[in-house]
């Protein structure tokens, strides 16, 4: 059983969550208390690293698009690193790449 891993880091006004292993029906939740958490304290400003994700299905889609809802109602924004061609192909062929902000590295997602 692989498990999720979330790893939280600062850069500048950027909370940085990086998640590792996969994200699905039995991982998601802790992916969403994570980032209701993060935003409940005031951090609306945030990238989710998805460069060490494996496996991402509707239930973790549904997370993060909740996320980036909650982010924008106070003002924030919610950014994604991903470069793994099959969890890009998700987004692509869900339409989210027209939603979310996705950049190639955590730098280049908190640079501006």
């Amino acid at each position: 059983m692989v498990d999720l891993g979330l790893d939280l880091s600062e850069h500048g006004r950027w909370s940085v969550l990086a998640v590792t292993g996969e994200v699905d029906v039995a991982t998601a939740p802790r992916l969403r208390e994570q980032l209701v958490e993060l935003v409940g304290s005031g951090k609306n400003h945030i990238v989710v690293d998805l460069e060490g994700v494996e496996f991402l299905d509707s239930t973790g889609l549904g997370v993060l698009v909740g996320a980036l809802k909650r982010v924008r109602t106070s003002d924030g924004d919610l950014a994604l690193v991903c470069t793994e061609p099959r969890i890009l192909k998700v987004f692509e062929i869900t339409g989210l790449t027209k939603v979310f902000t996705i950049h190639r590295s955590v730098d280049e997602a908190t640079a501006g």
